[in-house]
């Protein structure tokens, strides 16, 4: 394959925060060294947590740049704070538990040249093959009582191999232009854990930029439920959706008939 240069596509900053996942980041390192060796690569790993590196930086052919924080920080604040160390035309955000099944980036950069788009995002599966769960309609009071009144929890699209413009990606594969990044400054940090990721959306359509998934790249997510079963997330997860669902960007889209 020829290599891309700068010029063409530019530099491609990716953000990854562990707290102790160290061993699962490996692997999705060796991922972009496998299969990204034709782009050009910087990598900010936030460790939120104290732990050992397990890998040396001369052994892959992107730099790598190492925060370790000495408190730990929320989702949004860690990767604003990565971002103001990176030096890409283009901002991803991954999870930890993310795999690459090829090189994904090429053809969301060619999705965010598209006019107003705003964040971009590839079909998310499970490790069998399943499509995950990983875009959804803006939450509002009456669908959070339906869902839970009907117990009905089904998509809220239906990807298949077009792509599609939808209310909100999940946070676990996130990619936006520098540019856009910084208009949007980031992250909401009022937001510790969960619905960051559906702010920011949010702000993209108040904004007039799309949100957009584009099957033709795909991942996998090994998604990590663990904490599903803490109270303490529990708690995180009550509070961010309340927070947005009492936000002025929730009215605003309430008032222009987007939720």
């Amino acid at each position: 394959m020829e290599k891309i240069a700068v010029s063409s596509q530019g530099l491609l900053s990716i953000s990854v925060v562990s707290h102790g996942q160290m061993a699962m980041i490996a692997l999705l390192m060796q991922d972009i060294q496998e299969h990204c060796s034709d782009l050009w690569v910087e990598l900010i790993l936030t460790l939120n947590i104290e732990e050992p590196l397990t890998f040396r930086e001369s052994d892959f052919f992107y730099p790598i740049k190492v925060i370790r924080n000495p408190t730990p920080k929320g989702f949004g604040a860690n990767h604003n704070q990565a971002f103001k160390s990176s030096h890409g035309d283009y901002f991803c955000i991954l999870n930890p538990d993310i795999r690459l099944l090829d090189c994904p980036f090429p053809v969301l950069i060619e999705s965010l040249k598209e006019a107003g788009v705003g964040v971009v995002a590839p079909l998310v599966l499970s490790p069998v093959g399943s499509i995950d769960d990983s875009a959804r309609h803006f939450p509002s009071f009456k669908k959070i009582f339906l869902k839970l009144f009907t117990r009905r929890w089904t998509s809220d699209y239906a990807l298949n191999n077009d792509p599609i413009n939808v209310d909100w990606v999940a946070g676990m594969f996130m990619l936006f232009t520098k540019k856009t990044f910084e208009r949007l400054n980031g992250f909401n940090e009022r937001y510790f854990l969960y619905y960051e990721d559906v702010d920011i959306c949010a702000r993209l359509n108040l904004a007039g930029l799309k949100v957009m998934v584009n099957p033709a790249a795909r991942v996998v997510h090994y998604a990590q439920h663990s904490s599903h079963r803490s109270l303490k997330y529990l708690r995180w997860h009550i509070s961010s959706l309340y927070r947005f669902l009492t936000s002025h960007e929730y009215r605003q889209l309430k008032q222009l008939g987007r939720i």
